[in-house]
């Protein structure tokens, strides 16, 4: 066999089985502050970030299927390669078969293919389907890309529209990530189905956050959507990655998924200060995370001294 071969298999055999490996990377994904795991690129990652929707999730799998598959087809092929290489070298058949046809093999390798795509076919069309269906959801954002910021506006939230810029390096805080933390990160709850309504002030940019699934260009003049419903709360990084100028690389997005009552309370507090003309307080999510720990921290204490009493 092959150097060039060998070397193929290993690199697809190694892929394959970080693949599989993947899911229990998403255990060792740092907390911010307020406890939220991160969602953001690690180094020496080798595949997708741990998927964190069910979109997502749908298509890590489906990925990692269609790697199973051509795992297959090559191995078969670079047997078959082999195989022929060894059986019928020269020094084995000096005078060649003049064989041209053999209608079994002609229809195996005919039919084979068809029924492996149509193995791929029903799958693919599954997760379109899932990924256009826009349906009841909980609440719709719309995202406008500018050169280069973006632009949220909370369709059901009455004057609750703001901008989301990096942060400059020169002013982070401990936690937060170069060119993906922002000043105003769009906030949603958590297990509830959000539709992003997508468009564009000026050129062409793209939503991406890659860990839920999330990715739709941004055009002027037309309105593209995309779904998505995520796990757990926590904090999710994506960025525009359709070049659109210069400053394309100052265009990260930030999302952060909060529990039910604490996303409310956070939306009440950006509806009042709507009401005045100011846009939500930075970051203003984890204030309403530590005290809700500190609430649960008070509540669970008496337990937590009767049990050390009880021990004395």
């Amino acid at each position: 066999m092959k150097q060039s071969t060998k070397y193929g298999l290993l690199a697809l055999g190694l892929i394959t089985a970080a693949a599989a490996a993947h899911p229990a990377l998403a255990a060792s994904l740092p907390k911010n502050s307020a406890g939220f795991t991160v969602h953001a690129p690690q180094p020496w990652e080798w595949w997708f970030q741990p998927a964190a929707s069910p979109i997502q999730k749908s298509i890590d799998w489906m990925m990692q299927f269609v790697l199973w598959i051509m795992f297959g087809v090559v191995l078969l092929v670079a047997g078959l390669l082999a195989y022929i290489m060894v059986k019928f070298r020269a020094s084995v058949h000096p005078v060649p078969s003049t064989t041209t046809h053999n209608t079994l093999i002609e229809v195996i390798w005919t039919v084979a293919p068809a029924l492996l795509l149509i193995v791929i076919f029903v799958p693919s069309l599954n997760m379109i389907y899932q990924q256009s269906n826009y349906k009841h959801p909980y609440m719709t954002v719309k995202v406008t890309g500018h050169q280069w910021y973006w632009e949220y506006q909370y369709l059901g939230a009455k004057g609750v529209d703001f901008t989301s810029y990096p942060i400059p390096p020169n002013q982070l805080k401990p936690g937060e990530i170069k060119q993906l933390s922002v000043d105003h990160p769009l906030v949603v709850p958590a297990n509830r189905k959000i539709v992003f309504q997508i468009t564009s002030g000026d050129v062409l940019h793209s939503f991406f956050i890659p860990s839920l699934g999330v990715q739709r260009y941004a055009i002027p003049g037309q309105y593209w959507h995309q779904w998505t419903k995520i796990d757990a709360p926590g904090v999710y990084y994506g960025e525009c990655n359709q070049i659109c100028g210069m400053n394309h690389d100052n265009m990260p997005i930030e999302i952060v998924a909060l529990p039910m009552a604490q996303f409310q309370a956070w939306l009440a507090e950006a509806k009042a200060d709507a009401a005045q003309g100011d846009v939500p307080p930075v970051h203003k999510y984890e204030v309403l995370a530590e005290a809700a720990a500190a609430k649960a921290a008070s509540i669970a204490q008496p337990h937590l001294a009767l049990a050390s009493n009880a021990s004395n």
